[in-house]
């Protein structure tokens, strides 16, 4: 047997996973119309249970850059870092499949998320064409794992902190298959690290986890918890568990243009639904990284 088919946990039923709700690490899935599966956190090889979680909204700032690389602080045409507090975040996709969570193999995983200035880069609205800084995808290993070097979000008019994930593999019935949502932090980790260069340049944030209207759509089983993996960065996991079988869920999540709930209108439309051809090799940063927040 294979490392990608070596069961890693176990299907929970509702009750029992609303048990769960405030284990650290709680991620997502999908079960049902609408609906997402999420698992807590691997830990050192341990178990992991898979329980209901909500999918939710791409929103107008997804863009199919194709960019196969796992730091996604810089812009690969000038080698510019975006200035912010790092962070390594950890995703493991996993599938059920006989009732058993086994490691997905060869999905595409993209991350996407705003500055500290609470800009997405490569949006008219933004004044960023052009630009792909914070933007970044990875295909996942044998067992299901993919890691990006980012920084900690900015803030933006009328949403909490948040990071965008999408995660695109084949259904069981030979289509593209789709899920798309989006993680968040404590409103005290925040607002920790927004009191801090470079990010109080922007001020205090108009809108806490409880005031986002998409937060309020099971944003609280998609909760970050950060560990100091130094004196200047942090790092998080989070393990995403799919039911492949589920066409609904599955579905493409691509939102065509128009205004979102962002600070200008969308960038266009969305995937076509394929999962992209990574490039063979990622781009590579001209400048180093900054030490420090």
């Amino acid at each position: 047997m294979h490392d990608d088919d070596e069961p890693v946990g176990r299907v929970l039923g509702r009750r029992h996973a609303l048990a769960l709700l405030g284990f650290a690490g709680a991620a997502l899935t999908v079960v049902g119309t609408g609906v997402a599966t999420a698992a807590p956190e691997p830990a050192g090889g341990d178990c992991v249970d898979c329980v209901a979680r909500p999918e939710q909204v791409e929103g107008p700032y997804f863009v199919d850059e194709e960019l196969n690389r796992s730091d996604i602080r810089s812009d690969p045409a000038t080698g510019v870092f975006s200035p912010g507090v790092p962070l390594l975040l950890g995703l493991s996709v996993l599938q059920i499949r006989d009732r058993r969570c086994v490691p997905l193999k060869d999905a595409v995983v993209d991350v996407w998320h705003c500055d500290a200035a609470g800009v997405y880069s490569d949006i008219a609205s933004e004044g960023s064409s052009g630009k792909k800084f914070l933007r970044g995808l990875q295909v996942t290993d044998r067992g299901g794992r993919v890691r990006f070097t980012t920084v900690l979000p900015g803030w933006y008019r009328g949403r909490t902190v948040h990071i965008h994930i999408k995660v695109r593999t084949t259904g069981t019935d030979g289509k593209p298959y789709e899920f798309t949502s989006q993680l968040y932090f404590t409103d005290e980790f925040t607002a920790a690290y927004l009191a801090r260069p470079p990010y109080n340049a922007k001020g205090k944030p108009d809108t806490t986890n409880a005031t986002d209207f998409i937060y309020r759509q099971g944003g609280d089983q998609l909760l970050l918890h950060p560990r100091r993996h130094s004196p200047h960065a942090f790092t998080a996991n989070f393990a995403i568990a799919l039911d492949l079988s589920d066409p609904t869920v599955g579905d493409d999540d691509s939102q065509g243009p128009g205004p979102g709930p962002g600070p200008g209108p969308g960038p266009g439309p969305g995937p076509t639904g394929q999962p992209p051809i990574p490039p063979t090799s990622p781009p590579s940063p001209t400048s180093t990284p900054p030490t420090t927040t």
